[in-house]
């Protein structure tokens, strides 16, 4: 998994551009890619604006490597007028898949919550904290997967979550 997200700018632009051609070369409608997105979104949750996005893949090319709070302030902007966005957040609740807490393998460290935008904009949010909000479930995370990468011990997961169970 950690292979695959380190690859994911990567996939966002291979991904974008097919999408690119197909509404504007073969003249696809928006409103199968809406579709698709939203159904996306009740797989996977709001993965979209972070694994697809054409206009995802440019504003992170204009971002670098910003990460934390400055990189999430400038991201949630570009998503303000986008559908898909919108449909994939409220799906994040959800969604089959889900990111998943560990708290026996967690030590505590904090560094998911440092990678995630989610937890570095708003303090009510943690990726490990059980008193706070969950960052994974978040209208705002876009399913990045930052910090599934960074967790040392392993303790966060992406993965399938049947309805009725709580992922801290």
């Amino acid at each position: 998994m950690k292979n695959i997200i380190s690859k994911r700018r990567i996939v966002q632009g291979l991904v974008g551009a097919s999408l690119y051609v197909l509404v504007f070369y073969f003249h696809i409608s928006l409103l199968y890619v809406l579709i698709a997105g939203s159904i996306l979104g009740i797989i996977l949750g709001k993965v979209f604006c972070r694994w697809m996005c054409p206009m995802g893949f440019i504003m992170e090319l204009l971002m670098g490597n910003k990460k934390g709070s400055e990189a999430g302030q400038m991201y949630q902007y570009h998503k303000l007028g986008c559908p898909i966005a919108w449909i994939g957040g409220i799906l994040n609740k959800f969604s089959l898949f889900r990111i998943r807490h560990n708290p026996e393998s967690c030590t505590s460290c904090g560094v998911c919550d440092r990678n995630c935008y989610i937890s570095s904009l708003n303090e009510n949010f943690s990726l490990y904290k059980a008193e706070k909000k969950a960052s994974g479930n978040s209208f705002s995370c876009s399913r990045c997967l930052e910090c599934v990468s960074s967790c040392p011990k392993g303790s966060l997961k992406y993965s399938f979550l049947p309805f009725g169970r709580s992922e801290k």
